[in-house]
């Protein structure tokens, strides 16, 4: 279920530059069509999350797949680009309450580093989807053409549909789900809205996807354009940095259980940090050509990979009983942000350089929020 958007991202990117010629458009608004995705899934989760809360987790979720099926099945007809964009957009609205109940299932049961590490342990379904999706999708794109990814995704939101019937029990109890209507559901948001540490957490993992989807939407054209690999090396390449993403997300797992998720995240930002500023030192003087790229980037993807489960867990922890709203606004917060952040690759150049640059003004963010808006680094407080 939380896959689910990641997948019906990283499927389609090996055709964005294939897209963009047989539309007959530009690869900023095709790149737009990844940032629909994202828009999409940030209104869902604000309006997946309350429903869930006040319906129960399995409702919300089956309706908002099936709001996915039948996106994905209309856009294999997209005559242009404004209507895919449309549709992109529905499909991440769909995506949004599969999303938003995962991670409340997960604080029904569990809180605090227990959360955490299995939020991590879900970052490695996460980051199955940079492994199998380019490469499957390179695949149904050279044999049926773009428009046949969107076929396969239809068919996979079918499966998880399925899937979801059969073995997603529901985990919040008639007598544990909240009744208030619209205004109910305001209410809660303002509650948590005026929790400066609550808001500081979910701004997190915004960031770090934000970071995360940079590298995602610029680089099918760094790889393929830049540096002119194929549709199957490009895919080999994504997969091996979501190797990345998937050892330092098991890796917090396992340290979190010995480690504050604060302290860990205190560590882990100003890292990445420094490594994307090596990284866009490297794409500036153009060091080592494509391997010098990799090796930073990888690293960075690994490290940045702690961030959200982390954030994700001590946000959840501080409202456990409206966690499907709270899940709504850490979910909503990391689509709307990396949905903000991505397309920049493209308005800054499409390059690497442009890349980094967005990268490094993601992770100067997050150390600042981090620095003020929890007590990460404020000893005294820092527990």
């Amino acid at each position: 279920m939380a896959a689910l958007p990641a997948v019906t991202t990283d499927m389609y990117l090996p055709s964005l530059p294939v897209v963009a010629t047989e539309l007959d458009t530009t690869p900023a608004l095709v790149q737009g069509t990844i940032t629909g995705v994202l828009i999409g899934g940030a209104v869902g989760q604000l309006i997946a999350g309350p429903l869930s809360d006040r319906f129960g987790r399995r409702r919300p979720a089956m309706v908002g797949v099936l709001l996915h099926v039948i996106a994905s099945v209309l856009c294999i007809f997209a005559a242009g680009i404004v209507p895919l964009l449309v549709l992109r957009v529905i499909q991440g609205i769909g995506n949004a309450a599969a999303t938003t109940t995962a991670m409340a299932v997960i604080r029904d049961r569990y809180s605090g580093a227990t959360a955490s590490a299995i939020l991590s342990r879900l970052m490695l379904v996460i980051g199955i989807a940079p492994l199998l999706a380019p490469t499957a999708g390179s695949l149904v794109a050279d044999i049926a053409g773009w428009r046949a990814v969107f076929g396969v995704l239809a068919a996979l939101g079918v499966a998880l549909m399925l899937f979801m019937w059969r073995f997603l029990p529901e985990s919040l109890p008639p007598e544990r789900r909240r009744s208030e209507g619209v205004g109910g559901a305001l209410r809660g948001y303002r509650v948590l809205l005026r929790d400066r540490q609550f808001v500081a957490l979910a701004i997190l993992p915004g960031l770090g996807l934000g970071a995360l989807m940079s590298y995602v939407a610029g680089s099918p054209f760094v790889f393929q354009e830049q540096y002119g690999l194929g549709e199957t090396q490009f895919a080999l390449l994504f997969a091996l940095n979501g190797i990345g993403l998937v050892l330092g997300a098991q890796v917090n797992a396992a340290i979190v259980q010995r480690f504050d998720p604060l302290h860990i995240m205190r560590v882990a930002v100003p890292i990445a940090l420094v490594l994307a500023v090596v990284l866009y030192v490297i794409a500036f003087r153009d060091i080592a050509g494509l391997v010098g790229i990799v090796v930073p980037l990888w690293l960075l993807l690994a490290v940045n990979s702690v961030v959200p489960p982390n954030a994700s867990a001590l946000a959840l922890s501080r409202h456990g009983e409206r966690a499907g709203s709270a899940a709504a606004l850490i979910g909503a917060a990391q689509a709307g942000l990396a949905g903000v952040v991505s397309p920049l690759v493209g308005v800054l150049g499409e390059d690497a350089v442009a890349m980094a640059t967005v990268i490094i003004g993601v992770m100067v963010l997050a150390f600042i929020v981090l620095a003020i808006g929890t007590p990460a680094y404020r000893r005294k407080e820092r527990r």
